[in-house]
């Protein structure tokens, strides 16, 4: 039983940033922290005041965590990059906003009394003498505080202020993990109300010394509890009027914070037991709940409630048994084969899902080169007549421009290219499709040709197909690589357009050289020739590919399941010093990483193009350590050189680290671990949101049975499925209700503590 916060985040767009370089511009990105700690970076923007990015992220952290911050940044290639503003929300901000924080938010200056970070470890107790009482602070030490001189640490040292007088520490040298060990004692007076405040300050000689934070308590409350002792959040200095926040832009923000209970796997066997026997018994069975969940689901909460579901019945292995049902579902509602599998149904979503979480390597492999060429060769294409611009292709020859007419045969032999290329190696990639991929296209494949068996309908199981292969997986992959891990950056106008070309060839292809596809954009016909050919290649291809056996699917199964696959690969920097001192030399040495569910390993060749950034790494060998009995709660940041750690200066190298271990903070990707359980809560969350329709369904298909108009089939009637469902809801709720899982707090929330 855990108590799991996760944030929706989706980063839009920003609108009157202020010019950073000369020329007049910018070129902006965003960091986002959570309580200091960077989990994300975007692509940075190129030459713009109103940058786009459309990047979306699914964060999991403890529900522990204080604020959410999006810092806009400015690339500087010579420099040190910019900060524009920020945009910070707190969890209480969050939590006040149900459907989540969605609109734009007005950038603020990023002021450095603000940037605080840390922890500072105080005892704080009232000891009674000769007829007097004293206030006793002991300062013992603190972790992770900011860094504030350009060797990356700070000279910390604290003060102490009670009833007019100040006391301070000693000085710790070049250290953000600083222990002190001293006590300090205030004459008490009764029926006293003033606050005792305890403030960090990084030590500068020549210059003001830099504020690292404060705790303020309450004292009269102190009189009560006699003592007090544990960790606290250093908190910013709001006492000072607020800086000018002056024209730094909006930014337009999507946050969504949720928090769930999870209870032990045993608590949610009931609910998934029964959504599996609906699925195996397929449209077989009468229950039809699956069926019931899809005409409850509104068009806003499809998308995850179908991605909850597929990852269900993926971790179950039902995946392929559960879409082949949507498939029947579906298509029973069919009539006519031009609009099968085009709306946004739970068919499609869960899909789209599934090809995403079984088929992004494949992807990439397929993919991958062809991306990487578009943005290598950086050619200007363009087909539509109406939006040739001559001066920005250059000069053919030493005298004179290219005509538009030249132009436009240079850009389709450049596409041409391309197509070409994607769909060689399309057709080459058979026997790299993940097994379970191919069984269910193999499915689709089947259940469309048995609805609609006419010759006059050879094509449409050929259509069903690639209206995800093609038109839901590679086209807007193709359009949009970043958001697919297939590039670190988004594309230029002119890369954008050139791929945003490549993906509309893929769709005439997909859409098997329709007519109506064809009239759309007239001037796509110099690709005719190709798409005609990528045609019949596609066709050969679909026929291989749904052409796999059970017993070649188990096979291929087997095999996969022998290899834990990788959660993260790609190239690292790894630092290698030469000697010891301030004039030796060291250098970074590039190798390449693979990290699975069982091992981390390297090579000196990397053999896939995916750069991975540092926060990604970390998230993802948080997502492996999770379940490590052994994973250690503190550890030491820096080094034991010579004879004492760097970061706080002890001499036993033994000792216990100086700073927490952070595991709880990862980024959700593609290549995660399947959550049961906490896939098994989002679905029992959704079902209780929706019981009230579900019971009224059940009152109608009850009535329904008594009038004896009733479909029969095997299995449970209608309304006995739902009862059931009804008594596993009500058995979750039973359970949640006496779950020990308190409400979200902070790590140490102390009434003594004034938030100032």
């Amino acid at each position: 039983m855990a108590k799991r916060s996760s944030l929706s985040i989706r980063i839009v767009e920003g609108k009157n940033l202020p010019a950073k370089d000369i020329t007049g511009s910018s070129d902006p990105y965003c960091i986002v922290k959570v309580d200091n700690e960077p989990i994300i970076r975007t692509a940075t923007v190129w030459k713009t005041l109103c940058p786009f990015w459309g990047e979306e992220y699914q964060v999991h952290l403890p529900p522990t965590f204080h604020s959410v911050a999006f810092y806009v940044m400015d690339e500087d290639a010579l420099s040190r990059d910019d900060v524009i503003g920020k945009v910070c929300l707190t969890r209480d901000t969050l939590a006040a906003h149900p459907k989540g924080f969605s609109g734009w938010a007005h950038l603020t200056e990023v002021d450095p009394d603000e940037e605080v970070q840390g922890e500072i470890h105080l005892r704080l107790e009232v000891v009674s003498g000769t007829g007097t009482r004293r206030l006793r602070c002991s300062v013992l030490e603190a972790r992770d505080l900011a860094p504030k001189d350009r060797n990356g640490a700070s000279d910390p040292f604290v003060r102490v202020h009670y009833n007019g007088r100040t006391q301070e520490t000693s000085i710790v040298k070049k250290s953000c993990y600083p222990r002190w060990n001293e006590t300090f004692e205030f004459e008490l007076e009764e029926g006293a109300t003033e606050a005792l405040c305890v403030e960090a300050w990084d030590w500068d000689l020549v210059s003001r010394n830099d504020f690292l934070g404060k705790v303020v308590f309450n004292v009269p409350g102190l009189w009560a509890a006699q003592q007090e002792e544990g960790w606290f959040r250093l908190q910013p200095d709001k006492s000072k009027s607020q800086m000018d926040k002056g024209n730094l832009g909006s930014l337009q923000l999507e946050v969504c914070l949720r928090d769930e209970t999870v209870l032990s796997s045993s608590c949610y066997q009931p609910l998934v037991q029964l959504l599996c026997q609906e699925v195996k018994l397929g449209t077989q069975g009468s229950g039809q709940l699956i069926a019931l969940i899809e005409e409850t689901t509104s068009t806003e909460c499809r998308q995850e409630v179908a991605t909850n579901l597929l990852k269900l019945f993926l971790g179950q292995g039902l995946a392929k048994d559960f879409l082949d049902l949507l498939f029947q579902l579906e298509l029973g509602r069919t009539s006519e084969a031009n609009t099968l599998f085009r709306s946004n149904s739970l068919a499609s979503k869960s899909m789209e899902s599934f090809l995403k979480v079984a088929g992004m390597r494949y992807l990439h492999g397929v993919l991958g080169p062809i991306i990487d060429r578009v943005f290598e060769e950086k050619k200007y294409v363009e087909l539509d007549p109406s939006k040739v611009e001559v001066k920005d292709v250059g000069c053919s020859g030493l005298h004179r421009p290219q005509t538009e007419a030249e132009v436009l045969e240079q850009s389709a032999q450049t596409l041409r290219s391309h197509l070409g290329a994607l769909l060689s190696a399309l057709s080459r990639s058979v026997r790299a499709c993940p097994a379970v991929v191919r069984a269910t296209f193999r499915q689709l494949f089947r259940r469309v040709r048995e609805r609609f068996p006419s010759a006059q309908h050879e094509n449409v199981p050929f259509i069903a197909v690639t209206s995800f292969l093609c038109l839901r997986f590679l086209s807007p992959a193709i359009m949009a690589p970043k958001l697919f891990y297939l590039r670190e950056q988004h594309a230029d106008a002119r890369t954008s357009r050139t791929l945003l070309l490549l993906a509309k060839a893929v769709q005439n292809v997909g859409n098997m050289d329709t007519p109506a596809s064809r009239a759309k954009e007239a001037w796509m016909e110099p690709l005719q020739s190709t798409v005609h050919q990528g045609v019949a290649q596609l066709k050969d291809f679909i026929t291989k590919l749904v052409n796999i056996e059970e017993k070649e699917e188990l096979d291929l199964q087997r095999t996969l399941s022998l290899q834990a696959p990788p959660v993260k690969e790609g190239p690292l920097f790894i630092h290698r010093t030469k000697g010891k001192g301030p004039l030796m030399s060291s250098s970074f040495k590039k190798l390449h990483f693979s990290l699975t569910t069982e091992a981390l390993s390297f090579a000196k060749t990397p053999s896939s193009k995916c750069m991975n950034e540092l926060n990604q790494w970390l998230s993802a060998l948080r997502k492996v350590s999770m379940n490590n009995t052994g994973l250690l709660g503190s550890y030491h940041p820096g080094v034991f050189r010579g004879d004492r750690w760097s970061c706080c200066h002890q001499k036993d190298k033994t000792d216990v680290g100086c700073d927490k271990t952070r595991s709880r903070v990862t980024l959700q990707e593609w290549n995660d671990p399947l959550d049961h359980d906490l896939e098994a809560q989002l679905i029992y969350r959704y079902l209780l949101g929706v019981e009230a329709t579900l019971r009224e369904k059940h009152r109608e298909l009850r009535g329904a049975t008594e009038a004896g108009t009733a479909l029969e089939g095997p299995g449970l009637a209608p309304e006995d499925g739902l009862a059931q469902l009804f008594q596993v809801l009500q058995d979750l709720k039973k359970a949640h209700s006496v779950s020990p899982a308190a409400a979200p707090a902070s790590e140490h929330r102390n009434l003594l503590e004034l938030q100032t």
